[in-house]
């Protein structure tokens, strides 16, 4: 079965396809990138306002662009996430809708990073993939990328200290390892390394893809004991775990500040799109008597009363909000805050129009170039969606301006909520606005398809691959290894 497209948001795809060209047209191909980190709270930077945790790379990435206080993730787990992130889809045509990896991306699926190399686009992706395990139709190399290394099954990604990684479905031993929380040698710099390294490969030679959906600081909690991110909270009175996790926050920090800095360096800085951004909503976390909010604050305002509802994996804003960033010197006015109301399927249009790329019909997903540009250099006004929409395997959510509801399976009772009225999703107003609610359940109806996921020729590698990340130690313990400078 086919997408259903809402016609406000077909409309906005055509204009997107209409004015793209023009928009290449006059300025040179930008290198493209987007590093991803793996489930942070949406609270957990500096630029967004935390204290404890030390991101002044993060910080820094901020200041130089836009940050966009509403642009949402497309999916509440890992794999749904990266599945609208990369195909443009919501999770209601999406083949990727839940978090077992089981499924994948189906072979006539487009990503964007298919859509990037009609363009001429080197493309590359380093950290977790999530979305076809090795041996299906969902592996990244048969979906544009030249180069994939890291993790392609979410389970293998829960250890640091793999006994492999994946390169193109192939096998790359790190010496030392043998899963858990402990080694030799640390898979995360391993992968920024390979990140760093293609980066400088194709730089004033090619426009690039680089896509680094990073996996820290995801549990299991582990960090090298010599990397000097963990020194800076060793005196911390803190539960261990949440120093380790707190270390591996500051070490992603530090990787992106070299990324910036090795842009800087190679001169190509004014000619590259930055998004940042984490993957899904805060996970329930380092939470006591004396911080009920978590110990780092995911969704609450540490500095104020804004607080959203839930947590990683729910139907509640707190499952699906990420703190987003974008920097493009030259392009992007710097220190700027944005309420712009979009999300993950978003990223591949607005990708494909800074690159002159033609925009698959399927989409979900509204360009938001204009609002990271201005109106006057993307040559038209930005287009707004009609609504957003999420769905998993136990609840759905729907979101039109302020108006969001929400339905949990289990109880097949809708409820409804204002957000601007009261925030935190705390009031449900069905009973008082029932109109609102039949139209918002009328719409997410029309949203849904049955899922049609990707298939296996075989699940033998892709089960293999999970094993290595199955540790049952509940403490993890910190790995020795060389250490990287801060």
């Amino acid at each position: 079965m086919k997408p259903q497209l809402h016609l406000a948001t077909l409309l906005g795809a055509l204009t997107a396809l209409v004015v793209s060209s023009a928009f290449a047209a006059e300025n040179p191909k930008p290198n493209i990138i987007h590093i991803m980190v793996d489930e942070p709270g949406y609270f957990e930077a500096g630029f967004m306002g935390n204290k404890l945790l030390h991101t002044p790379n993060m910080d820094r990435l901020a200041a130089s662009g836009v940050i966009m206080m509403n642009l949402f993730s497309g999916g509440q787990n890992c794999a749904p996430a990266r599945a609208t992130l990369l195909t443009g889809k919501h999770t209601g045509h999406t083949s990727v809708r839940g978090n077992s990896g089981d499924n994948s991306l189906r072979a006539d699926e487009k990503t964007t990073a298919e859509v990037l190399k009609t363009q001429g686009y080197a493309t590359g992706g380093f950290g977790k993939w999530g979305i076809g395990g090795r041996d299906s139709t969902g592996v990244p190399e048969k979906h544009g990328f030249d180069v994939f290394f890291g993790y392609y099954d979410q389970v293998h990604a829960h250890t640091y200290y793999p006994p492999y990684l994946i390169r193109n479905s192939e096998e790359v031993p790190l010496p030392g390892n043998h899963g858990g929380t402990q080694g030799q040698t640390y898979a995360q710099y391993q992968i920024h390394d390979a990140a760093l390294k293609f980066i400088r490969e194709h730089a004033g030679k090619q426009p690039f893809f680089a896509y680094l959906p990073y996996t820290p600081p995801h549990g299991i909690y582990a960090i090298p004991d010599n990397d000097p991110a963990l020194a800076r909270y060793q005196d911390k009175p803190w539960p261990k775990d949440a120093i380790l996790y707190a270390a591996m926050n500051t070490m992603v920090d530090r990787e992106i500040g070299e990324v910036l800095d090795l842009l800087k360096s190679l001169n190509i800085e004014s000619n590259t799109l930055v998004f940042f951004s984490g993957d899904n909503g805060g996970q329930e976390r380092f939470v006591d008597a004396q911080h009920p909010h978590g110990l780092f604050s995911p969704n609450k305002d540490p500095n104020g009363p804004t607080e959203f509802r839930g947590w990683k994996g729910g139907p509640y804003e707190g499952g699906i909000r990420v703190y987003f960033a974008a920097t493009w010197p030259g392009k992007i006015a710097p220190g700027r805050v944005s309420q712009h109301l979009g999300y993950f399927p978003d990223m591949l249009p607005t990708m494909a129009e800074a690159a002159g790329a033609t925009v698959p019909k399927e989409v979900d997903g509204v360009s938001f170039l204009p609002e990271l540009i201005g109106e006057p250099a993307a040559g038209r006004k930005q287009a707004q969606h009609d609504y957003l929409y999420w769905e998993s395997d136990q609840w759905e959510a729907i979101r039109q301006g302020d108006w969001r509801a929400v339905n949990q399976h289990k109880t097949k009772k809708w409820e409804l909520y204002n957000v601007a009225t009261a925030a935190g999703e705390s009031q449900d107003v069905a009973a008082q606005h029932p109109e609102m609610l039949a139209k918002l359940q009328a719409l997410a109806k029309a949203a849904h398809d049955p899922m049609l996921p990707g298939n296996y020729s075989t699940r033998e590698r892709a089960d293999r691959d999970r094993r290595p990340g199955r540790n049952p130690a509940a403490t993890p313990k910190k790995g020795k290894t060389k250490a990287k400078t801060e």
